[in-house]
């Protein structure tokens, strides 16, 4: 085995242990209710009382969106990109960073 294969069979080694890590994104809660402010304009964290768009206390607490698809990471995600139903879409108007700092808020709630 030359010096060169074992350089690469090791940095190799170590992004494969290292993939899982990098992939999850944890948002940060405390920047999410921030940016969550835009959209309290239509939509209740406090009760569930509807506004313009649903009541989204206990979200992560619920088995289904009002979609009806389950409540998970990506169906969350996709409501924000994609909008309906009166809501716009989100997509290119927050960073990603921003969509997951918003869905670790709404995990708290």
């Amino acid at each position: 085995m030359t010096r060169n294969s074992i350089l690469f069979a090791g940095g190799l080694t170590l992004l494969l242990a290292a993939g899982p890590k990098m992939s999850a994104k944890e948002g940060d809660a405390a920047k999410g209710k921030e940016t969550f402010e835009q959209c309290a304009v239509c939509h209740n964290v406090d009760t569930d009382e509807k506004k313009m768009g649903p009541s989204l206390k206990g979200l992560y607490k619920k088995e289904k969106l009002h979609n009806g698809k389950p409540v998970t990471d990506d169906n969350v995600r996709d409501q924000i990109n994609k909008g309906g139903n009166g809501m716009p879409s989100y997509q290119d108007m927050l960073s990603e960073d921003d969509k997951d700092n918003i869905i670790a808020y709404l995990k708290t709630i």
